[in-house]
């Protein structure tokens, strides 16, 4: 299992496009200070299906020495089945084995073929740990109950948990030992009453404080004071593509974020003011 506040990290591109290792991880290492219990590298937020494998590569083999290691989570989901298998083999060979997964996009399928789409992964990677990512928006299917029951009843320990970003299990799916965490921060206090385990966003690369206080304040059993603050401030980014929105928030900072790989694009000059005159008047900076 896992249990807390996991943001989705950015992936920061050089002025070339290509992935800048050293930023990618500082930003990382600055999420899981500011309050974060880990990051997931190469989700939909960190331009996973748009980073060339070579430069996954290349982050995965530096993140190996970092001292967060622990925290980490890879997400190796890709439309190829032989890729994914081969990039989890890699994260395997430098000592990561906690894994993000989506099923393909674009095709059409139903339950059984994404079971066998695991089932193939966990046959070819035994020792391994994967949380199913929920989201039909994306690839185009939705998980149902009675598939995650099926995929933890015949790999209880390969199975470990779901990201539920279109919100149809996290209120209603109840299985012992096993990590459900929404997508999105107005989730997140309702999500631990119902007996989430936290969540995993992409907002928390910038509100992973504010999230933090609200999951230690419940585990804690304390008046909630940043939950309101928390979901205001996740709704003024929802406004607008999540991507585009953070990276320009962070290129505020630091210009370098501004870069992003077609055919994303930061905000324009009007959606930029907009969002931080919004996020101003909430106080948050």
């Amino acid at each position: 299992m896992i249990n807390g506040i996991y943001a989705a990290s950015l992936s920061v591109l050089n002025n070339e496009l290509g992935l800048d290792i050293k930023k990618t991880i500082e930003h990382a290492e600055n999420v899981i200070n500011n309050g974060c219990h880990g990051v997931v590298f190469f989700g939909s937020t960190g331009q996973s299906q748009l980073i060339s494998l070579s430069d996954k590569i290349i982050l995965i083999n530096n993140l190996s020495s970092s001292k967060n290691k622990d925290k980490y989570i890879i997400g190796t989901g890709l439309n190829s089945l032989a890729d994914t298998i081969s990039l989890m083999k890699i994260c395997k060979s430098t000592g990561f084995k906690k894994f993000l997964i989506m099923p393909p996009a674009y095709y059409k399928y139903e339950d059984n073929e994404v079971f066998d789409f695991y089932s193939e992964i966990i046959k070819a990677i035994t020792n391994c740990k994967i949380i199913l990512y929920n989201f039909e928006k994306l690839s185009g299917y939705k998980f149902s109950e009675d598939l995650v029951y099926r995929l933890v009843e015949n790999y209880p320990n390969q199975i470990i948990g779901v990201k539920d970003s279109t919100y149809n299990l996290f209120e209603t799916l109840k299985i012992d030992n096993f990590s459900l965490m929404p997508g999105s921060e107005t989730k997140l206090l309702k999500g631990l009453q119902l007996g989430c385990s936290g969540i995993i966003t992409a907002t928390t690369n910038a509100t992973a404080s504010l999230a933090r206080d609200v999951y230690d304040n419940f585990i804690n059993n304390k008046e909630q004071t940043s939950n309101q603050k928390l979901c205001n401030v996740r709704e003024v980014f929802e406004e607008y593509n999540l991507i585009s929105g953070l990276h320009t928030f962070f290129s505020k900072r630091d210009e370098v974020y501004k870069n992003l790989l077609p055919p994303l694009r930061i905000l324009n000059n009007i959606e930029e003011t907009k969002l931080i005159n919004n996020l101003k008047i909430l106080n948050f900076t």
